[in-house]
């Protein structure tokens, strides 16, 4: 039987962010170059709710664009997937080293080099989150692990079954 996983959906991991870490993820958004596609997505979804013109929108300095993303009650699935990719690529990558250190994964600064690294084993995940846990703020693992989840569910859905991942 399949778990269910909707509560790792990235707009849901948005909402449960807190209003500091989603304007930290909405300024590393808006600076990203490889979130092209999904900004002009945002700049629709902010003009349209706010009644501007798209000209207007992208005519915004980006903390106004931060805040006003951040802030925003809806975001698609795509847009928030890019932003919380976005966010832990720059401000969490000591914490996702260390965790794929724990797993024995190697790894580029946080990134997994090999594409073809095997599923990593339950035991071996579970361990990893709690050494994650011991070291690192549990709302920062808690992001981190349920982002991990939403992106690649096949590889990393035993985290949904750890108690550090709180979704």
């Amino acid at each position: 039987m399949e778990k269910d996983l909707s509560a790792y959906r990235p707009t849901r991991i948005w909402k449960k962010m807190s209003p500091e870490q989603r304007l930290k993820a909405a300024e590393v958004f808006w600076a990203d170059d490889q979130s092209t596609e999904q900004q002009v997505e945002a700049v629709a979804a902010l003009a349209s709710h706010m009644k501007f013109r798209t000209k207007s929108v992208i005519g915004l300095p980006h903390d106004r664009k931060s805040k006003y993303l951040a802030t925003l009650p809806a975001i698609t699935d795509t847009i928030a997937a890019r932003a919380l990719v976005s966010y832990h690529l720059e401000t969490q990558r000591p914490m996702m080293a260390a965790f794929l250190d724990a797993l024995g994964i190697a790894h580029e600064d946080g990134l997994i080099s090999d594409e073809t690294v095997a599923k990593p084993e339950p035991d071996k995940v579970r361990e990893a989150a709690a050494t994650l846990a011991s070291k690192y703020p549990a709302e920062d693992v808690s992001l981190y692990l349920c982002t991990l989840v939403s992106q690649d569910p096949e590889t990393w859905g035993e985290l949904a079954e750890v108690p550090q991942t709180l979704a």
